[in-house]
Parts: C-alpha cells; sequence; structure tokens
C-alpha cells in the first residue's frame, strides 16, 4: 500500500450493520440499481444546480448516466459526469453509514418506524444496497472543483481503502463524477445479463430525469477499427426524462396520452378517458389516472397504479394512496412528499396520504359529472364500461355516491340513456316513483312487451351487483322503488272491464302450481297473455344476495299466480271444466303454468320433459 492509501473498518458496529443491509434493507435485491442509478441522477441534478446559481463553471451539453456491464469481470458500473465526490466528502457520505448506530439503522429499514428520507440527495444508505448483489465494490470519483480523483473500495465484510490523487486508468471519469463499480457475489449472478439490467432499469428508471444508456457489453455493430478497446455503447437513452405527467395538460394531446397508456401499461385497448393530476400545496403531487375497458363485472378488476418518487419508481399498486374502490384504475402518480422507501404502516398511517385519496376521488367524480354534462352521447357510449366502477365505488362511499349520483345513467330495454329523475318525469302519468326493470330481456320478453306496448320504459338492471346499487337509490330517494317488471302489475297494464273469478280454474292451478302459489284474477289489457307469475320484490333480492354469497337455497315465498280473464284460453278452461273435461283442462293448464314459470325460473328436468311432450301432443292436435 502506497503512502496515499488509507485503511478503515466501516463503522465499529460493523458485524451488525452489514448482515441487515443484505437481509433487511430492502424487499428485492433488484432496487440496488434504483438506488445506485438515482444517486447517479441526482450527483448530475446538484451540478446543474450550482451551475444555475454561479457557483460552478461547468460545461453541462452531455451530462449522463452509463450503466455498463462486464460479464467477464462479473461487475456492473454505473458512471455519472455528475458534481463528484472530494476524499473528505467520501470519507463523510460513505463511511459513516453507522453514525445514528445499528438499531436505529434497523428502526428505519425493517419498516417499523421512521421515513427513510435523505437517501436521494447524497451517498448513504441507498449506496450500501450494491452489497446486496456484491463482494466488494470501488468508487472512483472527481469532484467538479478539480480535486484529484478519489478511488474508494469495500469488500462485504466492511473492510475498506481510500486512496486520494487516484489515477484513472480507465478514465471513468476524466472531468468531473462518480462511477460505481460493483463486483457482483453468487447472489447476484442473475444480475449479469443484459436484458436482466434493461429490465429492471425499464421497471424503476425509465422516467428519472437525466438520460440513461445502457452498455451491456455486447457488440451494436461491428467495428473495422481493430484498435477499438471497447464496443460502441448504445447512443438512445432508456428512460424518457420529460413524462406526460410533468406536462400542462393544455400542452398534451389525446394521441399523446394514449401513447403514453401503451407504452407504460402494454395495454393495447384504448382507455375510455383519462385524469392529469396536478395538485399544488399543501398536496403537491402529479400523475395521470386512465380508466380501462372494463366490460363485464367478472373481468379483473385490478388495476396497476404506479407510485413515483420525483420520477423514480418506487412500487405497484400502493394501495393505501388510492381508494379501494378505484383500483381498477391505471396510472402514474409522482408524489415528492412520500419517502422514497416507503412502508406499508407509514402510507395507512400518513395524513398526506389520506388527502392524495380524497383528492383523487373528488377528481374521479368531477370528470365524470363533466363528461355527463358536456359529453352525454360519449358517456352514454363508455357507459356499460363505467357502470360497474360508478355503482361499486356508490356501495363502498356513500360521498362518492352524493357526488355522481346526479350522473348516473340506465340503459332501457329499448337502448336508451335516463337518469332517475328523466325516468321518473316521463312516466309519471303512467305511475308515481316507481321504476321498472328487467334483468334478463330474452326470459322476461313477455313482460317487455307488455310494457312497451303501454308506453312505459323498462330499464336494464342485468348485473349481480345492480341489485345492491339500487337499494342505495331507494335509501336515499324517498318514495322511490324498484320493481322487476314481474314482480309488481303495473297499473297501465290493466284493462277495465268483467274480471270474473273462476272458482274451478283457480283450484285447477293451485293442485298444479303447489301450495306456494297464490291464484288471483286480474284484467290485462294484452288478452294474448293468459297468465303471469309474480314474485314479491324483497323476496327476489334476498334471494338474489344468498345466491351471491352462497347462503344456501332460496327462501319459501308464496309467489302469486295472476290468470288474465280477457285471455281467451283462461275462458277455454272454464268451459272444459264445465263440460267434464278435466284431463284435457289439467294439460292445458299445466302447459300455462310452465310457460308463466320460464320467466321466473328454470324448469326442472322432468317440467322440461312434459313441456315438450304436452308441445308436440298439442302441436298435433292441430288441423292440418
Amino acid at each position: 500500500m502506497d503512502e496515499k492509501t488509507e485503511r478503515g473498518g466501516i463503522s465499529i458496529e460493523l458485524e451488525h450493520i452489514f448482515p441487515i443491509i443484505k437481509k433487511w434493507l430492502y424487499s428485492e435485491k433488484e432496487i440496488f440499481l434504483r438506488e445506485i442509478v438515482s444517486n447517479a441522477c441526482d450527483a448530475i441534478t446538484k451540478l446543474r444546480r450550482l451551475v444555475s446559481l454561479g457557483e460552478a463553471d461547468v460545461d453541462l451539453s452531455d451530462e449522463k448516466i452509463w450503466v455498463e456491464l462486464d460479464k467477464d469481470a462479473s461487475t456492473i458500473t454505473v458512471i455519472d459526469n455528475g458534481i463528484g465526490m472530494t476524499k473528505e466528502e467520501v470519507e463523510k457520505y460513505i463511511c459513516q453509514i453507522a453514525l445514528s448506530g445499528a438499531l436505529d439503522f434497523v428502526q428505519k429499514y425493517e419498516g417499523t418506524e421512521g421515513e427513510a428520507s435523505g437517501i436521494i440527495g447524497h451517498f448513504g444508505l441507498g449506496f450500501y444496497s450494491a452489497f446486496m448483489v456484491s463482494s466488494s465494490v470501488e468508487i472512483i470519483t472527481r469532484s467538479y472543483q478539480g480535486s484529484p480523483a478519489v478511488h474508494w473500495v469495500c469488500g462485504d465484510d466492511g473492510n475498506y481503502e481510500i486512496e486520494d490523487n487516484y489515477e484513472d486508468e480507465e478514465h471513468y471519469v476524466p472531468d468531473h463524477g462518480t462511477a460505481v463499480i460493483m463486483h457482483v457475489s453468487e447472489e447476484g449472478t442473475e444480475f449479469l445479463s443484459g436484458w436482466k439490467l434493461r429490465e429492471v432499469l425499464e421497471k424503476y428508471c425509465a422516467f428519472m430525469p437525466e438520460e440513461i444508456l445502457l452498455d451491456d457489453g455486447e457488440e451494436k455493430e461491428d467495428s473495422d477499427d481493430e484498435g477499438a478497446e471497447k464496443p460502441e455503447k448504445e447512443d438512445k437513452p432508456i428512460n424518457d426524462t420529460h413524462p406526460l405527467w410533468l406536462k400542462n395538460p393544455s400542452d398534451c394531446t389525446d394521441e399523446e396520452y394514449t401513447e403514453f397508456y401503451r407504452k407504460v401499461f402494454r395495454d393495447w385497448k384504448e382507455p375510455l378517458f383519462h385524469i392529469h393530476l396536478k395538485a399544488d400545496y399543501p398536496l403537491n403531487f402529479k400523475g395521470i389516472l386512465y380508466f380501462p375497458r372494463i366490460g363485464s363485472e367478472f373481468e379483473s378488476l385490478e388495476g396497476q397504479v404506479k407510485l413515483y418518487y420525483n420520477q423514480v419508481f418506487v412500487a405497484d399498486n400502493i394501495k393505501e394512496v388510492i381508494p379501494e374502490y378505484l383500483l381498477m384504475l391505471k396510472g402514474v402518480l409522482d408524489c415528492p412528499e412520500l419517502p422514497l422507501n416507503v412502508s406499508r404502516s407509514y402510507l395507512q398511517n400518513s395524513g398526506y396520504v389520506a388527502k392524495i385519496s380524497q383528492h383523487i376521488t373528488k377528481k374521479v367524480a368531477d370528470k365524470l359529472n363533466s363528461m355527463f354534462q358536456n359529453e352525454r352521447e360519449a358517456y352514454e357510449k363508455i357507459w356499460r364500461d363505467l357502470k360497474t366502477f360508478v355503482e361499486y365505488g356508490s356501495l363502498r362511499d356513500r360521498k362518492f355516491y352524493d357526488r355522481v349520483k346526479d350522473s348516473v345513467i340506465f340503459e332501457t330495454t329499448d337502448g336508451a340513456f335516463r337518469t332517475i329523475d328523466e325516468y321518473l318525469e316521463a312516466a309519471k302519468e303512467k305511475h308515481e316513483n316507481k321504476v321498472y326493470y328487467a334483468n334478463d330481456v330474452t326470459a322476461q320478453s313477455k313482460y317487455v312487451k307488455m310494457f312497451r306496448d303501454e308506453g312505459i320504459e323498462v330499464i336494464l338492471l342485468d348485473r349481480v351487483i345492480d341489485a345492491q346499487f339500487i337499494s342505495v337509490i331507494e335509501e336515499t330517494r324517498e318514495g322511490v322503488k324498484f320493481f322487476r317488471i314481474d314482480a309488481d302489475l303495473a297499473d297501465a297494464l290493466k284493462a277495465d272491464g268483467d274480471k270474473t273469478e273462476l272458482p274451478a280454474v283457480a283450484e285447477l292451478f293451485k293442485k298444479i302450481a303447489g301450495e306456494h302459489t297464490k291464484v288471483e284474477f286480474e284484467r290485462l289489457r294484452d288478452e294474448s297473455t293468459p297468465a303471469l307469475l309474480n314474485l314479491p320484490e324483497e323476496i327476489r333480492r334476498m334471494n338474489d344476495i344468498m345466491r351471491l354469497y352462497k347462503m344456501g337455497g332460496d327462501v319459501p315465498v308464496e309467489q302469486t299466480l295472476l290468470l288474465n280473464t280477457a285471455s281467451p284460453l283462461i275462458a277455454k278452461l272454464g268451459r272444459m271444466l264445465d263440460e267434464g273435461k278435466e284431463e284435457s283442462a289439467e294439460k292445458l293448464a299445466k302447459q300455462i303454468w310452465l310457460l308463466a314459470s320460464l320467466s321466473q325460473r328454470q324448469l326442472t328436468a322432468d317440467e322440461l320433459v312434459e313441456f315438450v311432450s304436452d308441445s308436440y301432443d298439442l302441436l298435433n292436435r292441430l288441423d292440418g
């Protein structure tokens, strides 16, 4: 060792610190590259700041970060031409990681308490993440102030050597800057791969504010210069230094928003809409949120919101920042007020995070209301993609429902869209405060036609969550009640005139339908419908919920079979019984009963066999 070289140990608590670094510093080893590259980026940012203040006279025309892989030497090197360090600064920032003691270190990095602030901004604990994958680490650094280069090397035992007036033979930092050379250990061999390094850089460093170039050691093109010492470095940065969320919304085009969405999330379906967030003091965060296309409530509702700290990737889907019912959103949030190495417990107890969540909720609601008021036609076109999200959000957060309730629309069976107020206004001459709906247009087609013939709109509620959502409306809109079209006979469907009951016909249907079926007579405007089977709305909803949560069978209830005295078939049944044709009358009544039942449930296997057999029998009796 020459006279320029000093030796030492990182701290007296070395035996406690280094094992903790390897085990606890980060949950994922790959984050070491984020930390080292972030420090390099920060070194350039600091230099730019000094130049802007007139405290440094440096040419800033070509500031970059290089990540170089040497598989033969098993090294990963990160180089910047930033501010650099003097020997005194190396001793201060690199050799003193245990100033606060091992206990403080553990408290910070096991996530029990404290904020991991200050990692970006100078070398320190973030730098030591390199030892998660390295057996030794070298630093070659030259300060912008013109002092000689400094060489520092440390093994994973914590013992280091530091050399002043170092001759940088490889010219890593000919003018100013820092090179961090990581000698990769067996634990980190997976990172001695060009594609792996690119993957990690694209994940964590895709939007860092300084250009990052990757040299994976592979020749980019054949060189005619036999004396060339190194392959040509890639000259295209792997990162976007000015991500879209930093721009003013007025300066961004729809095409740029879509391109950014596809690039970040690799989703080639065009999002429904976006929200560009720019919150100033006291929240101070930026971002872009997208609402992806969700065609069915059974599709995955798991979105992806990426959290950044000053353009440095922190994590995917930090659920504490986004309300639960907005988790299907995709987007990016850049929150410089959050610590870089944010812990779950910190997020759960942070007032800042709670305010971000509230702000996002408000902005989403404002966007929906704006689209409804100003782009009604476009809003209606995407409503089926939006409705599950809106309904779920309303169920989870009554404040959210209060914000968006006037923008909730319902599709009718005729393909139109109505708010509740619009529906009730159009229907006030037919029925007061009643909203009629269908959940299966095919099965309930007969009912739909009857309502349509009378000029009554029927809304479509064909998703499981709809039944729970309309309960929220009923709770908040006094007097408003939803009825499935086969639950309550609308007065508009009834006809004036004789509805004389036929006791013998009633007894025949009671025998066929069973004890839980009540038989009543009503005169309908539609003479072609002999019978309707109605089930009380409250019982149907209870049964739907029980089936949804797999709570057993249906609740036994007395359903009502309405026999239409205006129907020729019901009159014919009465005559057949008067004439003693009980067997034929029973077959006809059974057929009518099964047809009425089809709107409420699937027929049993035995019922279906009998229904098909009797249908063929009836066909055979027709005159040819």
